[in-house]
């Protein structure tokens, strides 16, 4: 539910993707304030429901489901059937925004496309999130994260060398263009909503998981726009800045990320390398990129000598950017994760408790994440269909009937 306080107490939001992309952009929309209603099937759910384990002690659900549905509330209705997109379009008439993320056309023939919700709410932001687009000579296809980090490039970034031991195309740990997805697309609900206020009007969002993989490219895709050469794969390696890369310490591994030609010689120091950044094969970063496979070795010598925690606070004292690389169990015990509030313990409806990780962003020194745990399945149906005037006597009979 939205809250008072936050910038989009007052919009409501239907939102009836599923899985990632979509829902990750609707619990963002919820984290700032939106009364975001979840539109899930009857009995099933939502997809990631079932995509454990582990599952939420004492419940049925999934962690997966859990990591991006914070702050929604939940309605069960069977879309399919002509009374299920009747309740559709009764609550279409009443939001500001719609999530979708059926394939292409998939709507049109349940009347709920937004050529058709448009009539209805002239005033509706209604985003689509597909593979490919609404217009692409893949269109029709099914896009999937993994697939699209595929095709899309980053995978042929990412990973150690082909000609090294474990060499080969890596997918991100996390979905990651699934993510940036519903991050692109809930900065464009955004934009939509402000142009609103002018124009009255809502728009169609068009929002493809293919677009946003190639767009957060980067710095590799202008390497290569600018070069022509194809960058290939570095495992922990920089393209473009060096020393920038996890090295071994005497008993695991850091990151060293040295941005400047300041820090590199603070960072020479510390090492009892001092001479090297009077080489001219050194001494400015284009340099050392060109250099790399002599200096690498040159550096990983020297620290080999020492622990990972040793190194951490000669070079932090020094002011040379380095860490360590946590597993998660270390992540969340890290003091800045626990100062910043990053692990979020909400109330649950069947569990008592959860734990979830709140939104990155703060205002005005306070977290805006959602107040409110995921719901469980059609935890808020009676509520929502009460407010758009559906009688207990009709709610009985559509459920009966299994619509709801």
């Amino acid at each position: 539910m939205s809250t008072p306080s936050k910038p989009l107490a007052g919009i409501k939001v239907l939102d009836i993707s599923r899985v990632l992309a979509g829902p990750w952009c609707g619990q963002m929309l919820a984290d700032m304030g939106a009364d975001v209603i979840k539109v899930e099937r009857p009995v099933a759910g939502d997809d990631t429901r079932h995509w454990g384990p582990p599952w939420l002690e004492g419940t049925a659900e999934s962690a997966y489901y859990l990591c991006a549905n914070r702050g929604k509330r939940s309605v069960t209705i069977d879309m399919a059937k002509p009374e299920g997109q009747a309740l559709i379009r009764q609550l279409v008439a009443q939001s500001d925004v719609l999530l979708e993320n059926f394939k292409v056309g998939g709507l049109k023939r349940y009347g709920l496309d937004y050529a058709s919700l448009k009539t209805l709410n002239p005033r509706l932001v209604y985003c689509s999130i597909t593979g490919f687009g609404q217009e692409s000579p893949y269109a029709h296809r099914a896009g999937y994260d993994f697939m699209i980090q595929a095709m899309g490039g980053i995978m042929s970034l990412t990973g150690k060398p082909d000609l090294e031991p474990g060499g080969g195309p890596v997918k991100s740990g996390v979905a990651f263009t699934d993510i940036f997805t519903g991050l692109y697309a809930a900065n464009a609900v955004l934009a939509a909503l402000y142009q609103r206020r002018d124009t009255d009007a809502g728009c169609h969002i068009d929002m493809a998981l293919m677009d946003v993989q190639v767009g957060v490219l980067a710095n590799q895709a202008l390497n290569y726009l600018t070069s022509g050469k194809v960058p290939q794969r570095l495992g922990n390696a920089h393209p473009n800045i060096v020393p920038y890369q996890a090295f071994a310490t005497f008993d695991g591994h850091m990151i060293i990320a040295v941005g400047n030609d300041e820090q590199f010689r603070r960072f020479c120091e510390v090492l009892s390398l001092s001479e090297l950044p009077t080489d001219a094969r050194f001494a400015t970063n284009g340099a050392r990129v060109h250099q790399r496979e002599t200096l690498v070795p040159i550096l990983q010598a020297a620290l080999a000598q020492r622990t990972t925690d040793e190194w951490l606070a000669a070079l932090e004292t020094v002011g040379v950017p380095c860490g360590p690389i946590n597993t998660l169990d270390r992540v969340f015990d890290d003091p800045h994760v626990k100062a910043r509030g990053l692990k979020q313990t909400l109330p649950h409806s069947q569990a008592g408790v959860v734990n979830l990780v709140a939104n990155p962003i703060r205002m005005n020194g306070e977290s805006i994440s959602a107040s409110t745990a995921p719901p469980s399945l059609g935890e808020h149906t009676d509520a929502i269909l009460e407010e758009i005037g559906i009688s207990p006597a009709q709610r009985q009979a559509l459920q009966e009937a299994g619509i709801i």
